[in-house]
């Protein structure tokens, strides 16, 4: 890359670090270099060889250390951390040698270790700063702390994401973050995990100034010789927080806040850092071992392991989606929910956008409701401005012949999809590409009605489209793999993760999920309450009960999936419940009608009559097991390709339990032999649909995918 054409913050560390500027090099290892320039500033540079990004590993820390060592032997004048990565500073640590670290004792030792490694750098006697672009978070952020001072090149965040993880922070920020800011402020960053910006950590006090790149030497200098005066928080209220009996009204507080989100014994790692700190705040050393020792616990735990398996899951998604798709303009056509939500998003993402549809109404009310939908998920007025620019109505239909994809998003019917596909097909562009957004029609049965069913495909959004990140890629028989490999880098192009599954009635998803409602109906109508079924899948760890998620996907696009599939469930569950039947007849097709299984408020909030009392275990396995048993059958059919497909699917789109791990890796904890058995004792009680499929032979003698 010419360096005219690099971000300004590389282009920078490249003109300081490697074309000079008065460096002299004193030390080069694998992932660090040490020089000190003219004034006698230390500058040492990570930059992870072979790596796109700067993460924490054993080998960083202990070259680390090593240059440590090395500098404390030095006669120096300030020490400057930065690193020569275009995207940022660090972005934590290398979740790789988190994975598989099942035992407390070794993961506590090893962070001992890292922990005298950190502590050494904070107490080198020199000022040391650490000038940070980009991201800086987790582990990152905690060597920053680490530093006497810290510089913020303007767009750098900061934040701590490890409770996504199921962990809290580990490195030393439980301890030196509330010691460096607020301690309110502090326990909300480590908490919530949310990134702030550098003018958000200025105020807060994290960080001492932020300046463009062209400033960084002399704020450097204003440092060393103290002519600039540190930044502070200046929140005196959040530090009364740090002080008994604050801190339990504070804590009080913390935990009200974070059950509304997660559950304990579900997540527990906010909450171990709340007892962390209500135990040992404000005194250093406790704090640190008490950190160390809980870190260690919650990683060698199920949540934690389980929920680092789902994060390589969807870098295995992210990586699939990588590439050009060559597509910059698509046309929708049908303005309906579906296909004005795709188009929104889609211009949203940075695509000029064409959306036509017969009913002008219906056109003119989706542009508006995107105009809207974009003042949620873009930040500035100038983004939202050009979204809405290239989100273009389409009366004429006069965008198809110009797109590169076009998304057909009609009513879910075989007859209209299959006359719109043939209509539309002949006026493409040669190299376009064609696909349905149908949730469970086949696809070898559309593309018949085209001409060159190469180019056909399926993109099978969920609903809402802005906040399901899981889109499945659709191929059949013919379909070209060229077709295939720009459609999953199209989904990658818009930030969607792509799951590429073979035609098959219902695909995956919805396929597994109707095994999961289709219980839940027959539960129904055998009298068991409707609030009950929800409770048992959400103590579960379902994102939402099936009676819910039933209304929330539309009753009469339940019936027509309902209606698609055919698996061997019984009469009932071919044609759809009488009983739904007449709901959709009636209009009372879930939240979308303000009325379905449950009734909703204007807010879209279900109007429920909860007991909560303690599910039986036999209700959840009626409804968990089935969806358990179907995705087992996809695997066998290959409608999907890999476990780490399938899991990534269940989890980023069926609602699956993320720290559960997905179906598999949860089935494998619980025990395939026992999974089998539960099965044929439903299937005893309650009929064939129960059969355990013959696949789990297979998953029990297989080792956990990804592992």
């Amino acid at each position: 890359m010419a360096e005219k054409n690099m971000p300004a913050s590389e282009n920078m560390v490249r003109r300081q670090l490697t074309l000079g500027h008065g460096l002299k090099k004193i030390q080069k290892k694998k992932h660090w270099s040490l020089s000190k320039d003219a004034g006698d500033i230390a500058w040492l540079v990570l930059d992870r060889e072979d790596e796109n990004t700067n993460t924490l590993c054993e080998d960083v820390l202990v070259e680390l250390d090593a240059l440590l060592e090395k500098i404390e032997a030095t006669a120096l004048a300030a020490l400057v951390i930065r690193s020569a990565k275009t995207g940022g500073f660090i972005a934590g640590t290398d979740i790789r040698e988190l994975q598989g670290m099942t035992e407390a004792v070794e993961a506590e030792a090893r962070m001992k270790r890292a922990h005298a490694i950190i502590d050494r750098l904070a107490a080198l006697r020199i000022p040391t700063i650490a000038v940070v672009h980009g991201h800086c978070l987790g582990g990152g952020l905690e060597l920053a702390l680490a530093c006497k001072y810290r510089i913020a090149i303007e767009g750098a965040t900061f934040g701590f994401p490890e409770t996504s993880l199921g962990l809290h922070p580990g490195l030393g920020g439980s301890f030196r973050l509330p010691a460096l800011i607020a301690p309110g402020e502090a326990m909300k960053m480590m908490l919530d995990g949310k990134p702030v910006d550098a003018g958000k950590a200025r105020e807060l006090g994290l960080v001492d100034t932020v300046v463009e790149e062209r400033h960084v030497a002399s704020s450097i200098e204003a440092l060393v010789s103290r002519r600039l005066k540190p930044a502070r928080s200046r929140s005196g209220l959040s530090r009364l927080s740090a002080v008994s009996p604050f801190r339990h009204l504070a804590v009080r507080k913390m935990r009200s806040s974070v059950a509304r989100q997660v559950r304990e014994k579900d997540y527990p790692a906010p909450y171990r850092l709340i007892d962390l700190w209500l135990r040992n705040g404000g005194r250093k050393s406790a704090m640190q071992a008490g950190e160390i020792r809980s870190f260690a616990r919650l990683l060698s735990g199920a949540t934690a392991q389980n929920l680092i398996h789902v994060f390589f899951l969807r870098e295995h998604l992210k990586a699939s989606g990588g590439g050009d798709s060559g597509i910059a303009h698509v046309h929708v056509i049908g303005a309906g929910a579906m296909g004005a939500n795709i188009a929104a998003w889609c211009a949203s993402r940075g695509l000029r956008v064409t959306l036509s549809d017969t009913d002008e109404k219906a056109l003119t009310a989706a542009i508006e409701r995107a105009a809207r939908q974009f003042g949620e998920w873009l930040h500035s007025g100038m983004e939202q401005r050009a979204a809405f620019d290239r989100l273009i109505p389409d009366f004429a239909g006069d965008g198809l012949r110009h797109a590169d994809l076009v998304i057909e998003a009609a009513a879910e019917k075989l007859d209209v999809k299959r006359k719109l596909l043939k209509a539309v097909s002949s006026g493409m562009k040669k190299d376009a590409v064609l696909v349905s957004s149908t949730t469970s029609l086949s696809l070898d049965t559309l593309r018949g009605v085209v001409s060159s069913p190469e180019r056909v495909a399926g993109l099978h959004f969920f609903n809402p489209v802005s906040q399901v990140e899981l889109v499945e890629v659709v191929s059949h028989s013919r379909v070209s793999r060229t077709v295939k490999e720009r459609l999953m880098a199209f989904c990658g192009s818009i930030d969607r993760l792509p799951a590429p599954v073979r035609s098959s009635p219902g695909f995956l998803v919805n396929r597994a999920l109707s095994a999961y409602l289709g219980e839940a109906f027959v539960m129904l109508e055998e009298g068991v309450r409707k609030e009950s079924l929800d409770e048992a899948a959400e103590d579960f760890g379902m994102a939402v009960g099936p009676v819910e998620l039933a209304d929330r996907i539309g009753l009469d696009i339940c019936l027509e999936v309902a209606r698609a599939l055919n698996p061997k469930r019984g009469k009932a569950q071919q044609t759809g419940p009488k009983w739904l039947e007449t709901l959709v007849a009636e209009g009372r097709t879930g939240i979308k009608a303000g009325s379905g299984l449950y009734e909703y408020d204007k807010s879209g909030r279900p109007k429920k009559k909860s007991n909560r009392l303690t599910p039986h275990p036999m209700i959840t396995d009626r409804l968990i097991l089935p969806m358990l048993n179907s995705c087992a059958a996809c695997l066998r059919e290959g409608v999907v390709a890999d476990e780490e497909t399938l899991e990534a699917a269940m989890v980023f789109a069926g609602g699956f339990a993320p720290f559960r791990g997905g179906p598999l890796t949860y089935a494998r904890r619980r025990g395939c032999a026992e999974i089998v058995s539960t099965l044929e004792r439903l299937q005893e009680k309650y009929g064939e649909r129960f059969t355990p499929d013959p696949y789990w032979l297979k998953i029990a003698a297989s080792p956990r995918a990804m592992s």
